[in-house]
């Protein structure tokens, strides 16, 4: 039984709390130059006056020293091999980083950039040696080019590339002068800003992997793109059981496959021609690599079904539906191979068996649902000719964490190789990994279109296990913290730079594993549009005239999770599929103990404010404060004499309240509330309870049953009493500020609302209001109305539950 404690025991920590910072924005960047960046006393640069604007203005400048290995020519051949296996190593104090060798080329090309940040200098000259891979004993030494550099020249963008120039090959070692060779190079000071930098190797993010070595960049993937296949399977001819005893009594039913997902129709029973006319949806992704099989079976008896006719059918060549018009029926042919052991050679051949009637289409009218719809962050049809245009810009400038914990053991003590992945839409990026530090700096900004303000971009730090050399499978990236942030609360054109509590909640409790830096910009791009979108339908229209039940978007939205999670691991290099799942939260469906309990209390914290309310009325009819009850009478004798002041009245005071809580609208994002989410006093054995397996691992076979069923049942309240107190959190947010277009669209509503009903009568309005409410099904829409399309679009606090 749930009960109100009246302590959380322990208070909650600063540290869990949301922390404004000040970093130093590169608002406006140095422009370039000729001066080095060695001297002077402005660090890496001693002159250059000129100021302009940069794109990357939401991190801090950070100035890297750039190296391009373009190729080389007319280098010497080896006297032992006659050949020659090229390959280049730069070399800047402690950091070195080599090209891949080319085999036989005596005029190679590599075209790769290196990059070295300002902070790792330990050495004034960089040097570039030109090596012979050999395979037994010491790399052949082909020359080298060394600069100084106090002399490298500064870009900054937009300043044309840098062109490379050819260097001819120096000996160091025998002060014999020039060599045979030359090599192509281009050295340059920059920023992050650079279009050199995505795909540049770092020194920073570079570790020891087996015998070579591994770069672990920034990376920016697109999920890909998802449709709903909707198999309407009609009816079935000349299905003959292979039993002819059996003609009359066959359970005929039609499966269906698509990859890994398999449905199945309604067995019918008794019939050569059976009629089901069942819908089956699947979510495939483009490029369809995957076809649909249909089989029609007959269920002979339980756990054995015998294959009557089957085909196969690519996706590519079915319509793309962009509307509910019905899709053009068509019959296939099934075909069944035969297995008799008697038939010989006929064995392989294929005989004609029965044909289907089937209506098969690509949905491009709906959203194919991969995340939460609490935490959606696209709201998008499939179809890219339904797409609205954009009404807002997105920017966000990961800057680094601070504090974060060990996460594994090298060499005898704690290390941690984090990097963030932010999730937005269908763009997903990835940082580069900064190996071996706990306060690892990314400075990496990256761009969001925004085609919907109320939806959420959602923020994840992980631990790379993948970097180390050893034996067995790839090790499971470590969770460090998530973030969320609901566009809709902040303001337009306003920089927030805040440092996030990364808080996971572990077997042994709730954990702060370090802190998130970020600068986040919300940039609107039409007014109009945006303030359009609060009676706007969240998602596109066919969601709400063809929906699907809840337990097909629950499997669908599982299966979807599953091809992102495939796909996203295919790519280099991959997002794990680890770091996916969490990302889309693709656990919220399990049952807890503690997430029954927040949802419980914040009902009651709702319901706190009617229960304060009684509490108030009461004290005024005891006359506990005369002032404040001769007042009510007098209001109340007001109303009662005029009734039609009451709805002006209520909507004037609404107004005057939104108006006097402006001064107190919150003015930080929301974050990760670990008193909300009640996890700061959950009982250990709860969170046993939370983390164990599903199914159970508890060894009594009963046991198993009944609490498997008790945290089934349990998942689906949950769910309930969570979207109960999200209503009554979004009706609490009206005047709130949370979202600060919606209460001021809403007080502007109040304010229109109390001067037409004032000068209106009652009775015209009352009227009005009945004989809409009453109107005939012919002039109601299909689509939600308005008011309801407003209110499902108000944020809840539901972004600050773990």
């Amino acid at each position: 039984m749930l009960h109100q404690q009246t302590s959380h025991g322990a208070p909650q920590e600063e540290e869990f709390k949301l922390k404004d910072t000040n970093p130093q924005l590169g608002e406006r960047w140095p422009g370039g130059g000729a001066s080095g960046w060695m001297g002077g006393a402005g660090g890496w640069f001693a002159g250059g006056s000129d100021k302009l604007t940069s794109t990357y203005d939401l991190v801090e400048q950070t100035y890297y020293l750039y190296v391009r290995v373009v190729k080389a020519k007319e280098l010497p051949t080896s006297p032992v091999t006659g050949g020659c296996d090229p390959y280049v190593e730069v070399k800047l104090g402690n950091y070195r980083g080599t090209t891949r060798h080319l085999e036989k080329k005596v005029n190679p090309e590599w075209n790769q950039v290196f990059a070295f940040s300002k902070d790792r200098i330990q050495s004034s000259t960089l040097e570039v040696f030109v090596k012979d891979r050999e395979m037994v004993g010491r790399d052949d030494f082909l020359g080298r080019v060394a600069f100084d550099l106090n002399e490298v020249p500064t870009r900054v963008p937009p300043d044309s590339p840098l062109a490379p120039q050819w260097y001819r090959l120096e000996d160091h070692r025998r002060r014999e002068g020039k060599l045979r060779g030359e090599v192509m190079l281009a050295v340059w000071v920059g920023t992050q800003a650079d279009e050199a930098f995505p795909e540049a190797w770092h020194a920073d993010t570079a570790a020891v992997q087996g015998e070579g070595v591994v770069n672990v960049r920034s990376k920016v993937y697109v999920s890909p793109k998802l449709w709903y296949l909707r198999v309407n399977v009609i009816e079935a001819q000349d299905v003959e059981p292979a039993d002819r005893r059996r003609r009359g009594v066959a359970e005929l039913f039609v499966k269906a496959q698509v990859g890994n997902q398999v449905l199945k129709t309604r067995a019918c029973g008794g019939a050569t021609a059976p009629l089901w006319n069942e819908d089956l949806v699947f979510v495939a992704a483009e490029p369809f690599e995957e076809q649909l099989v249909l089989t029609v079976e007959d269920r002979v008896h339980t756990g054995k079904d015998e294959v009557l006719g089957r085909i196969s059918l690519p996706l590519g060549g079915f319509e793309r539906r962009l509307d509910h018009r019905p899709v053009a029926s068509q019959w296939f042919n099934l075909e069944k191979f035969g297995f008799g052991a008697l038939e010989g050679d006929r064995r392989k051949e294929l005989k004609f068996a029965s044909r289907v009637h089937l209506r098969v289409c690509l949905e491009g009218a709906y959203h194919v649902l991969d995340e939460s719809t609490m935490y959606i962050s696209d709201q998008r049809p499939t179809a890219r000719q339904l797409w609205k245009p954009p009404v807002g810009v997105l920017e966000v400038g990961i800057l680094g964490a601070q504090g974060l914990l060990p996460m594994k053991a090298r060499d005898g003590r704690g290390a941690a190789d984090a990097y963030c992945v932010a999730k937005y839409g269908q763009k997903w990026v990835r940082t580069r990994t900064v190996i071996d530090s706990f306060s690892p700096r990314w400075n990496e900004q990256y761009t969001w279109e925004v085609y919907d303000p109320c939806t959420v971009l959602t923020l994840g730090v992980f631990d790379n296990c993948n970097l180390g050399g050893g034996g067995g499978g790839p090790a499971r990236d470590v969770r460090v913290g998530k973030v969320r942030i609901r566009l809709s609360t902040l303001e337009t054109d306003r920089i927030y730079t805040h440092s996030y509590p990364l808080v996971v909640l572990q077997p042994s409790g709730v954990k702060k594993m370090g802190e998130l830096q970020l600068a986040v910009r919300f940039t609107c791009l039409s007014v109009v549009n945006m303030v359009h979108l609060y009676g706007r339908p969240p998602l596109p229209k066919m969601h709400y005239v063809h929906p699907f039940t809840v337990n097909q978007v629950d499997s669908l939205r599982h299966q979807a999770m599953s091809i992102v999670a495939a796909r996203l691991g295919r790519a280099e290099p991959p997002l794990r599929k680890e770091v996916v799942e969490y990302m889309l939260d693709a656990d919220s469906h399990m049952w807890s103990m503690r997430r029954s309990k927040a949802n419980f209390f914040r009902i009651m914290s709702l319901l706190s404010g009617a229960v304060t309310m009684t509490r108030w009325f009461a004290d005024v009819c005891h006359w506990k404060n005369p002032i404040t009850t001769t007042l009510v009478h007098a209001l109340f004798l007001i109303l009662v004499w005029y009734p039609e002041l009451v709805l002006p009245t209520v909507f004037l005071y609404m107004f005057l309240i939104g108006l006097w809580n402006y001064r107190f609208r919150p003015r930080h994002p929301p974050h990760m509330d670990t008193r909300l989410s009640w996890a700061d006093v959950v009982h250990p054995d709860e969170l046993d309870e939370e983390f164990d397996t599903f199914p159970t691992s508890q060894p009594q076979d009963v046991v198993r049953m009944r609490y498997d069923r008790l945290r089934s049942v349990a998942g689906r309240i949950q769910t309930v009493v969570g979207d109960m107190a999200t209503q009554g959190e979004r009706l609490q947010s009206l005047l709130g500020w949370r979202d600060p277009r919606a209460t001021s669209l809403f007080i502007v509503f109040c304010l229109c609302a109390a001067v037409t009903l004032y000068v209106t009568p009652f009775r015209v309005v009352a009227l009005a209001a009945g004989l809409y409410h009453l109107r005939h099904p012919r002039f109601r829409s299909k689509l939600p109305s308005v008011p309801s399309n407003f209110f499902k679009r108000l944020p809840s606090r539901i972004d600050s539950m773990l």
